[in-house]
């Protein structure tokens, strides 16, 4: 059977599925290509938020990693949250365990917890406010000058997030296992090669690489920038998945992704990888694997995620 035959009789069967379990699917922009493309929404980790606060559908599928569905899940404590794979996690929230994020915290007792929304429950349940790229920077500008401030669990986006502000953060120490493997020598090597494009970035990449940086943003605000650039070439530091939204959005312009560390594709993310539109179609039939969050957690962490979305209107 011809590729194209399959990927529309998939199709068929997911709006199938979708309209018969009355179920909404969200995407994050990292997600494959074919999976953006039956989403009923694509977005960032704020939009997608948003979204799930909003929707009047019994079923949620959420097509990005886990700690992404578990927010889904808190703001919509009784629908049903699907993600296609749980093993869909995030080396970011993994470098945040919630007993030594808790010892941590206890060590600035004093200290308002601004939590970077790529992060377990349980870490969420510990913090007074979430964030995410789209807004940090704006929610930490809006806390009162003489309040102290850890910022967790990303490092990268942590530190520049205190060059925008001028604020001092204590830093949890975590990173993103894509945005810190992206070349130093690859990135330079493509912008000799096309010396008229700009490098934009995710600000979760390391210091050294924004400070090559011509635009820094989240992934909606990457997706903005090109669409409002006059420029036609742009070298992309970020998970090359919002590429495809990129030349849907402007097909005429050129984006060039950068390669991981010894030319590796480490710059794609293993575990958005791990959801297939089998594995969608599979959920939907099956309703699981679900979501399910303690209850006392889930109350906790839904505190500063209604607070984020409040700052953000």
């Amino acid at each position: 059977m011809p590729p194209s035959t399959s990927r529309e009789e998939s199709k068929r069967k997911i709006n199938a599925l979708r309209k018969e379990k009355n179920a909404v699917i969200l995407a994050h922009y990292y997600q494959d290509e074919e999976i953006q493309d039956i989403a009923d929404f694509i977005g960032d980790s704020l939009e997608l938020s948003r979204k799930a606060a909003e929707t009047k559908a019994e079923v949620i599928v959420f097509c990005g990693v886990h700690f992404m569905a578990e927010t889904a899940k808190i703001i919509n404590p009784n629908k049903i949250v699907l993600i296609p794979d749980l093993d869909a996690g995030c080396s970011l929230a993994d470098d945040c365990p919630e007993e030594e994020f808790k010892k941590f915290k206890e060590s600035y007792p004093d200290h308002y917890v601004v939590s970077y929304i790529n992060c377990s429950a349980e870490i969420k349940a510990l913090s007074d406010l979430i964030c995410t790229s789209s807004n940090a920077v704006d929610l930490i500008k809006k806390i009162p000058i003489d309040v102290p401030i850890i910022f967790a669990p990303d490092k990268n986006l942590g530190r520049w997030v205190e060059n925008q502000t001028g604020r001092k953060l204590n830093l949890w120490q975590g990173s993103c296992i894509v945005h810190e493997t992206f070349s130093e020598e690859a990135l330079l090597k493509l912008k000799l090669e096309h010396q008229d494009s700009e490098i934009i970035a995710h600000p979760e990449c390391t210091e050294l690489l924004l400070s090559y940086s011509d635009f820094i943003g989240s992934t909606s605000k990457l997706l903005k920038h090109i669409q409002e650039s006059s420029l036609k070439k742009f070298i992309v530091l970020t998970e090359p998945g919002i590429i495809h939204q990129m030349r849907i959005k402007e097909p005429s312009k050129y984006f060039y992704d950068v390669p991981g560390i010894d030319g590796c594709s480490c710059n794609s993310c293993p575990h958005m990888r791990l959801n297939t539109i089998e594995k969608i179609i599979k959920c939907l039939e099956s309703l699981q694997p679900r979501l399910e969050i303690d209850e006392e957690t889930s109350k906790k962490a839904l505190k500063p995620i209604k607070k984020m979305l409040e700052l953000s209107n």
